[in-house]
């Protein structure tokens, strides 16, 4: 409801707050109050956690109409709770029925016979449990009253020579790079549990292991060079120890993150140093065999991010149309109807592409889809772009006009995905992967020194590689500790998503 117009200026503000602290103010003063504090809450940007644009816009969704009936969905009704077959990381335990077998007289009607079900009647119990334990064994000693020789019981089988494991070190790893918890966190967590760990002596323990499987994550490097798609972007880091080069004038330093794609297979790298995003590129694609095509680059349309090859290296360079949305999410409050048109005309181009995930369409199949309806939606969102600063409908100085420019700037780039096969609409892929660097840089702040970064930078990609390849991270940091022969020799056959087999042989073996 629309509130009636109060002529109020400052100072006549400044006299009714004075009298308030004085006496009760009048009716009429405590409306011109009221009056300028909703003037001035309406003035302030409305916080929001999305950027869809039924809610930039505050439009209410369109209601579907009446003789349309809803498609029937493809999801079975139940519960919503998670059942046995989600708990992939769980032990199994099979319990036998301790009085009846196959071909047993059924005691209910001594007639028939009892045959096993296709499906058992399962049950999940959860525990509690530290992050980290401990076992103290002790042994006997016994010593001879004449000579003095002491006997000492023998280790029980399968304790190991060392004081931590490599579950350790995989735990803690983790918590610290894929959670995002602190050693010291850690620290005080365990000191509460009866286990006393400090940090130093968690850092020593996850060095130790970087080095172990540091060819892991080499390898991992060179595959990702050979990707289709290489998606980079970086955040900001800070390393508290860090030489710097005389003539280095860079004082930044930045977390960079790399998502390479190739035929659905995707690899997540992280590098910490002065270098940006492009340099950090640039480096992985030395590794990219020549033989190969141009790769796709998706990324925003900072200059850093796109790497300056060597003499005949080429890349395909694609924009990120999100990021060129939200150039008009963040003016939609001042110009609703121009960025409602480019809002929805991006969100129809976005449907599409749903539509084709959701078709399992090949990047060839993809691409004459885009064309076919995308291309369409898009030509004429350019010319209405352009129209706007030729009928002299927008500042160019302008918010909007600034928006509007930064599309027109970079369309080329904006729109590879309607001339290139695979090429994706927008680098969330990325985005996302760089969350787990900035939950680091939340949590703990900064790394000590370079090489805590790197060991930092090694971890995260194996974590995250293991997320994108749902595969066991703590299984397979483990895993990787166990066998460092085997990775040494032969680091293709050690990745997330190849372990499991390479672990069944040398078990057959």
């Amino acid at each position: 409801m629309k509130r009636p117009r109060l002529d109020v200026n400052l100072e006549e503000l400044d006299q009714i707050i004075e009298r308030g602290t004085q006496a009760p103010l009048s009716e009429l003063e405590s409306e011109k109050l009221k009056s300028a504090l909703h003037a001035l809450a309406g003035m302030l940007a409305k916080s929001r956690t999305t950027e869809k644009t039924k809610n930039v816009l505050e439009q209410p969704e369109t209601p579907a109409p009446e003789n349309d009936s809803e498609p029937p969905s493809d999801k079975t009704p139940g519960h919503g709770r998670n059942g046995a077959s989600s708990y992939t990381g769980a032990k199994t335990i099979d319990v036998p029925h301790p009085n009846l077998h196959a071909g047993d007289a059924c005691p209910g009607c001594e007639k028939g016979k009892v045959y096993p079900q296709k499906e058992p009647r399962t049950l999940v119990r959860i525990v509690g449990q530290a992050p980290l334990a401990a076992t103290v064994y002790e042994l006997d000693r016994l010593r001879c009253n004449l000579c003095g020789e002491v006997f000492t019981a023998e280790e029980p089988e399968g304790v190991g020579p060392e004081k931590y494991d490599e579950t350790t070190a995989a735990m803690i790893a983790l918590l610290k790079y894929g959670s995002g918890m602190p050693f010291y966190r850690l620290e005080k967590l365990e000191h509460l549990l009866g286990i006393p760990l400090p940090a130093s002596t968690q850092w020593e323990i996850v060095e130790e292991a970087a080095e172990v499987i540091k060819a892991a994550r080499d390898e991992l490097v060179r595959q990702a060079a050979q990707g289709e798609v290489l998606h980079n972007d970086d955040t900001s880091m800070r390393v508290l120890r860090l030489a710097r080069e005389p003539s280095d004038e860079r004082t930044g330093v930045f977390t960079s993150g790399i998502v390479s794609t190739k035929q659905g297979q995707k690899i997540a790298l992280y590098f910490t140093g002065r270098q940006h995003a492009g340099e950090n590129l640039r480096d992985v694609l030395e590794h990219r065999v020549a033989e190969l095509g141009a790769p796709i680059q998706m990324c925003d349309a900072l200059s850093r991010n796109t790497p300056k090859l060597s003499d005949g290296a080429e890349i395909l360079l694609a924009n990120c149309l999100a990021h060129g949305r939200r150039q008009f999410v963040e003016v939609a409050a001042n110009f609703p109807e121009q960025c409602r048109y480019v809002l929805e005309t991006l969100g129809e181009v976005y449907k599409y592409d749903a539509e084709a995930r959701a078709g399992k369409l090949t990047p060839v199949e993809r691409l004459e889809f885009h064309q076919r309806h995308s291309g369409p939606a898009m030509q004429q969102l350019h010319q209405w772009l352009a129209a706007q600063f030729a009928l002299k409908q927008v500042e160019p100085n302008s918010g909007l006009g600034k928006a509007i420019t930064y599309l027109l700037r970079h369309w080329k780039g904006l729109t590879a995905f309607l001339r290139e096969a695979g090429a994706p609409l927008d680098n969330n892929l990325c985005e996302r992967a760089l969350k787990r660097a900035v939950l680091h840089r939340k949590n703990a702040l900064f790394y000590r020194t370079l090489h805590g970064a790197e060991a930092g930078d090694l971890f995260m990609s194996l974590i995250h590689t293991c997320e994108l390849a749902n595969a066991n991270p703590f299984d397979y940091l483990a895993e990787l500790q166990k066998h460092p022969t085997g990775l040494a020799s032969n680091p293709s056959a050690w990745m997330p998503w190849n372990y499991a087999d390479t672990l069944a042989r040398v078990g057959l073996s």
